[in-house]
């Protein structure tokens, strides 16, 4: 047996492993009992009354959360893209900025912002309106927070879109007389119809696997979601892991559901217009609504950016929060920061989550490498299987994940629960689709005589890989990279139900000092980490320019 086919087979073992197994042994879980198959857990998982509430309640955050984050993705890609709107360079990083900022820090800063006890919002609106006008602790607030947390992702999807749309057939819409709203209904949204429904099922299934949001806004007024109820059940004792894996089963199913919709809505609608006739875009004039829409921008980034960065600024600075006045400000200082330093956990939290971000990153990307290789170039037969299951956990939601990697390592006689591997496992099978689509895209663009002239001069299948297609494909390894260490570095939805004590990740340091109500701390923990995520995404995309192919 050849190298190349040895190596092709061991990743694919690998990968096998890593996305297949934790999805037996949950299932194996919640189907049997210690006298063979049962339903029990479903029985026990499905048998309150407030199962409705719980169902009703995941389904309207999910799909209200998809629809703000389309709605707000969609329209600031098609005025940063198909207008002369003004600040694009603003515009652009408002887009792009909250996607740094983790979700539970986020969550946390709207709390600061609009909770109806403490927040600095109703603060304000309290003289004019009354006591807690606005309350981030329902199921709007749920929504609004996350909405407007994915909306940057929904925003990358509809600006790839928009740029690839041959703009002359909107100009000869209106020129043929239909006014701009018609023309954005009838031309613009069905030629961008495939990516917008390929945003709407990220969306969906990001909303459907959102832990910190409903933890943090949902459970203070009872309002139960999938993930939270699966918190729940797993933190009661004795645990019932049935239970929870029925519940968590009852999640996978809704977004496999949702992933079916998607595809069959999406069958026969390809909205492509890249063609070999070339086209220059022009933006549109907006005309007397320019100022607007450029006041509109700044309202949006306030609102997005720079009023939950500000708020968690001014709470780390305040020795214990307290809403805005000439003696708050009197109080600042630097202590928060210094005390942060000399938490016991801090600097081991800091050191894993490094170590877990590079870590996972790198393996994944490896992985991904050799996988996207076998997939676009080997020739295989049944090679496509690969890609799919390297993209099945794409539908497995984080706290599921964790849950099945549970079962699997409680149950395991390697030594592996406890200790920080099976957070680096939980990672690594959580971020295989993202590596495999970076890699496959990448590989993608690499044209097959490359590869053919330097086996027909000799050099083996390894020198090949390593030499030509590697240092080709090296751009998209490095951004695919960069993304998972940023969203390794946040991860909580999974590391909550997998640390033990000593193995904690700064998320979880973040989420043990609000539940101590230590929030000076926790917001000076916050900015620190928003800090360190910008200087190495910087850093990152900085190598970045300098790898790949130059111009002369």
């Amino acid at each position: 047996m050849r190298p190349r086919t040895l190596v092709a087979i061991a990743v694919t073992v690998v990968v096998g492993y890593l996305a297949l197994v934790p999805m037996g042994y949950l299932l194996w879980t919640t189907f049997t009992d210690a006298e063979g198959f049962s339903l029990g857990g479903f029985s026990r998982a499905y048998g309150s009354d407030r199962i409705g509430s719980l169902v009703g309640n995941s389904l309207w955050f999910a799909f209200g959360s998809a629809l703000l984050s389309l709605a707000v993705g969609t329209a600031l890609a098609y005025f940063n893209v198909r207008t002369d709107v003004p600040f694009k360079a603003l515009f652009f990083a408002a887009s792009i900025i909250p996607l740094i900022i983790p979700g539970i820090l986020y969550t946390i800063a709207w709390i600061f912002l609009a909770s109806p006890s403490i927040g600095l919002l109703n603060s304000l609106l309290e003289p004019i309106f009354g006591e807690g006008t606005i309350n981030v602790f329902t199921i709007w607030g749920m929504i609004w927070v996350e909405g407007l947390h994915l909306s940057p992702i929904a925003f990358l999807f509809m600006v790839a879109a928009f740029r690839s749309t041959d703009p002359s057939l909107e100009e000869s819409s209106l020129m043929s007389g239909a006014t701009r709203v018609q023309t954005f209904r009838r031309v613009t949204l069905p030629l961008v119809r495939p990516a917008l429904l390929s945003a709407a099922l990220i969306m969906l299934v990001r909303s459907l696997e959102s832990f910190e949001v409903p933890a943090l806004l949902g459970l203070q007024n009872g309002i139960y979601v999938f993930t939270s109820r699966i918190y729940e059940v797993l933190r009661t004792f004795p645990t019932d892991f049935a239970a929870a894996g029925a519940l968590a089963v009852g999640l996978l199913a809704i977004a496999a559901l949702g992933i079916w919709l998607s595809n069959r809505f999406s069958r026969g609608h390809g909205g492509g217009t890249i063609t070999g006739k070339g086209f220059r875009p022009r933006p549109i004039d907006l005309g007397r609504w320019k100022p607007v829409v450029g006041l509109g921008i700044l309202l949006y980034f306030f609102v997005t950016v720079l009023a939950p960065l500000l708020v968690l600024l001014y709470t780390a600075l305040l020795p214990y929060y307290r809403p805005p006045s000439i003696e708050a400000f009197q109080s600042m200082s630097f202590d928060n920061f210094v005390a942060v330093f000399n938490l016991p956990t801090v600097p081991t939290a800091l050191r894993n989550s490094l170590l877990l971000g590079a870590g996972s990153a790198t393996i994944v990307m490896a992985l991904m490498a050799i996988a996207a290789w076998v997939v676009v170039r080997s020739g295989i037969p049944g090679r496509r299987v690969l890609d799919h299951i390297a993209f099945s956990p794409l539908v497995i939601p984080g706290l599921v994940l964790g849950v099945a990697i549970a079962f699997v390592y409680l149950r395991s006689p390697l030594p592996i629960y406890g200790t920080l591997f099976i957070l680096l496992i939980a990672y690594c099978t959580r971020y295989l689709p993202y590596g495999m689509r970076y890699a496959v895209s990448g590989m993608q663009t690499i044209g097959a005589e490359l590869e053919e002239s330097a086996l027909v001069s000799g050099a083996g299948w390894w020198a090949t890989f390593r030499r030509v297609l590697l240092p080709l494909i090296a751009p998209a390894l490095l951004a695919g990279w960069v993304y998972i260490f940023v969203v390794s570095f946040r991860e909580l939805s999974s590391s909550i139900l997998l640390y033990t004590p000593g193995n904690e990740v700064l998320s979880i340091s973040i989420w043990e000092l609000y539940a101590n109500a230590r929030f000076g701390e926790l917001s000076a923990l916050g900015v620190l980490m928003v800090l360190i995520l910008a200087v190495l995404v910087g850093v990152a995309y900085k190598i970045g320019a300098s790898v790949g192919l130059k111009s002369d």
